[in-house]
């Protein structure tokens, strides 16, 4: 897990739209990278309108918000549409990028365990 101060790791991902996004694009930007467990879910949905809801706060602090899940680019096309999400959803369908910021690995829901992503921000 990253702690406060730590640079964090660059990875090269697609968008929604199928675009080939590095977070090194972003360099010298203020970014908010969020991980989520799935698209459509209860949680992952009130965080999303969260982010939403407050978008054009974030938009004026100068903030770009990207969300991460090991959902694919055709479920968060649907998931942005449901919800009119104006901001760029990351697919990870290899966990390399929630490897690499260390939210991905066993999670437990119940009395259920499964390798997932944890949500962080």
């Amino acid at each position: 897990m990253l702690k406060e101060g730590d640079a964090a790791p660059d990875f090269q991902t697609r968008d929604e739209k199928g675009n080939e996004v590095k977070l090194s694009d972003f360099r010298g930007q203020k970014v908010a990278l969020y991980f989520y467990p799935k698209d459509d879910t209860p949680g992952c949905t009130k965080q999303a309108c969260s982010f939403r809801d407050n978008y054009s706060t974030v938009e004026e602090s100068g903030i770009k918000v990207l969300g991460v899940s090991l959902d694919d680019e055709t479920s968060h096309q649907a998931f942005i549409s449901k919800f009119n999400l104006p901001f760029t959803l990351l697919s990870d369908t290899d966990h390399s990028v929630s490897d690499a910021y260390g939210v991905y690995g066993e999670q437990t829901w119940g009395d259920k365990k499964f390798m997932g992503v944890a949500p962080k921000t």
